[in-house]
C-alpha cells in the first residue's frame, strides 16, 4: 500500500474512532440527564390507623415520612394537585391508608423529593396517568397591596402543613402548598399566582361558616397574610388515572 494510500486509511480510522466516542459521550449524557432521582431506601406498610389519625406528610432534608395517607394523598403531593382532580381509578385508592418513609442519598430538598415520590408511585404502586386540563370554578391566590404578612422560612427548613375547619397551621409552606391546603379547605380549585417565591410560617385561623365569631377565611387571608382570594374560572390539570395496583413489597 502506497504511503498516500495509508495516510488516507488513518484518517479514516481516527474520523470512525471520534464519531464513536463522541457519540458515545453524547449517549451518556442524555442518558444522565434523563435520569431521575430515586430513594436510597423506601418502605410502604398499611396503616395501623385505619381512620386517618393523626394523618400527614413531612419532609426533611433527605427524607420523607407519610403517616396513615391514602395513595390519593401521595399522589397529591408527589404532583402538588388537590384530590378532586385527580380522577379514575379503583375506590381503595383513597380509602386505605399506608404508612411510608423513603430515605435519598443525600440531602435532597422538597422539590427534589417530590420527584423522587413520583418514581416511588411508578414503581412500587404501578401507577399510569396521563393529564387533561379543564375549566373550573375556584379561586386565584394573588399578592395584596400591602405586601405578605408572613415570617420567612429557612430555605432547607422543614415542610409541614396541617388543616382543620378553621385553621392552616404551616411550617416551611411555600405559596404552591398554601394554595393546595386552601383548595382542600374550600372545596375548589386554587391557583398560585401570587409570584412569591420561598418558604413561610405562618397561622391562619378564621371563624366557622355562618358564624359571626371571626373573620371569614377570604378575609383572614387578606388581614392576616396580605394576599387576596380572586374567584373565577381558572384552567387546571387533571390527572386521569389508567391505571394502579397496591404496592409491592418493600
Amino acid at each position: 500500500m502506497s504511503t498516500g494510500a495509508k495516510r488516507v486509511n488513518r484518517f479514516f480510522e481516527n474520523t470512525v474512532i471520534s464519531s464513536v466516542l463522541r457519540l458515545a459521550f453524547f449517549v451518556a449524557f442524555v442518558t444522565g440527564a434523563c435520569a431521575q432521582p430515586q430513594f436510597e431506601v423506601a418502605s410502604i406498610k398499611p396503616s395501623d390507623s385505619p381512620d386517618g389519625s393523626s394523618s400527614g406528610i413531612t419532609t426533611t432534608p433527605g427524607r420523607i415520612s407519610a403517616q396513615h395517607v391514602t395513595v390519593k394523598r401521595c399522589i397529591r403531593g408527589a404532583y402538588g394537585i388537590p384530590e378532586d382532580q385527580i380522577v379514575g381509578g379503583p375506590k381503595w385508592i383513597e380509602e386505605e391508608r399506608y404508612q411510608s418513609d423513603a430515605k435519598a442519598a443525600g440531602s435532597a430538598g422538597d422539590s427534589e423529593l417530590m420527584v423522587m415520590l413520583r418514581g416511588l408511585l411508578a414503581d412500587r404502586f404501578h401507577l399510569v396517568f396521563h393529564r387533561e386540563q379543564a375549566m373550573r370554578t375556584g379561586y386565584t391566590l394573588v399578592a395584596g397591596k400591602g405586601g405578605l404578612k408572613a415570617k420567612a422560612a429557612e430555605p432547607d427548613a422543614p415542610s409541614s402543613t396541617t388543616s382543620t375547619r378553621v385553621s392552616i397551621d404551616a411550617k416551611g409552606c411555600t405559596m404552591a402548598s398554601l394554595a393546595g391546603k386552601l383548595a382542600e379547605v374550600l372545596h375548589v380549585p386554587v391557583k398560585n399566582e401570587t409570584g412569591i417565591e420561598g418558604k413561610f410560617n405562618f397561622k391562619l385561623e378564621w371563624a366557622p361558616e355562618g358564624k359571626d365569631t371571626g373573620p371569614t377565611i377570604w378575609t383572614a387571608v387578606q388581614e392576616q397574610l396580605g394576599l387576596r382570594l380572586a374567584g373565577g374560572k381558572i384552567p387546571v390539570d387533571v390527572i386521569v388515572i389508567d391505571s394502579i395496583a397496591r404496592p409491592t413489597g418493600n
